[in-house]
C-alpha cells in the first residue's frame, strides 16, 4: 500500500509528458495523448442550443397567449409581435452557431453573435415583462 506522500499519478509515467512542461503538445491539438474528440462535444453544443431555442420559443409562444388572454389592445399586439421577432432573431443566431459546429475544427462564438443572442434573449423577457402588467 502506498504511503500519503507517494505518487503514482500522470505526471510519474515516464511515457506521458507533463501538462505544465513547455515542451508538451497543446491539449487540443491532434497530436500528443490530449486528441480532440470530434464528436462528442459538437453534438453536446449542438443540443444546448437547440434546447436554448426551444426554451425561447416556449417564452415567446407564452407571451403571445398573454397578450391574447388581456386582449387584443395594441400594446399587447406590439409585445407580442416583437417577441416574435426576438426568437426569430436568435433562432437566426442558433441557427449559424448550429452550422459552424459542425466543422472538424469549429470557430469560437464571435462577440458580434453572442451579444446578438444575449439581446434576443434580454428582448424577449422584456417583451414578456411588458405583456405581464
Amino acid at each position: 500500500m502506498a504511503g500519503p506522500d507517494s505518487s503514482t499519478g500522470p505526471q510519474d509515467d515516464p511515457e506521458r509528458p507533463d501538462p505544465r512542461s513547455p515542451e508538451s503538445p497543446d491539449p487540443g491539438s491532434e497530436r500528443g495523448p490530449w486528441k480532440r474528440d470530434p464528436g462528442l462535444q459538437p453534438e453536446r453544443t449542438r443540443l444546448a442550443w437547440r434546447r436554448t431555442t426551444l426554451a425561447c420559443a416556449v417564452a415567446a409562444s407564452l407571451a403571445a397567449r398573454q397578450a391574447l388572454h388581456n386582449g387584443t389592445g395594441p400594446v399587447s399586439v406590439l409585445c407580442a409581435a416583437l417577441a416574435a421577432l426576438a426568437w426569430l432573431g436568435f433562432l437566426g443566431v442558433a441557427g449559424r452557431r448550429i452550422r459552424a459546429v459542425s466543422a472538424p475544427r469549429p470557430p469560437a462564438l464571435s462577440p458580434r453573435a453572442a451579444a446578438a443572442a444575449a439581446g434576443c434573449t434580454l428582448a424577449l423577457v422584456a417583451f414578456g415583462a411588458a405583456l405581464t402588467r
